[in-house]
């Protein structure tokens, strides 16, 4: 559940028409959508590539795709078309404490990295 109360993180937005085509907004969260789905399918695919060639040119593939994700997030943070909760100090303090809890059920114990 969000809290509609906590403060977004977002710069002005980039005016943009309110047509019933789509307009840069439209496309780039479109896109950006679309990446999202190819890194997660990319990342599926290396975990399960068996042969080292096709695994390095997966890794190649899903770097990029990577990298042109972010670039999307980038710019549509930079219009204004994005925007994030910030989160409240009390929340991560327990998701912090949750976690160091489970690092106890680690195989080799209690390590970080």
């Amino acid at each position: 559940m969000q809290n509609q109360n906590a403060p977004k993180i977002q710069n002005s937005k980039t005016s943009i028409p309110e047509t019933p085509r789509m307009n840069d907004r439209d496309l780039a969260n479109d896109l950006l959508a679309m990446e999202k789905y190819m890194t997660a399918s990319y990342n599926t695919a290396l975990n399960e590539a068996s042969h080292s060639a096709l695994y390095q040119d997966l890794l190649s593939i899903y770097t990029e795709t990577h990298n042109e994700q972010r670039e999307l997030y980038n710019l549509m943070f930079h219009n204004g078309w994005y925007k994030l909760e910030a989160a409240e100090q009390q929340k991560i303090q327990q998701a912090y404490q949750q976690h160091q809890a489970y690092s106890s059920q680690f195989p080799y114990g209690n390590q970080t990295h």
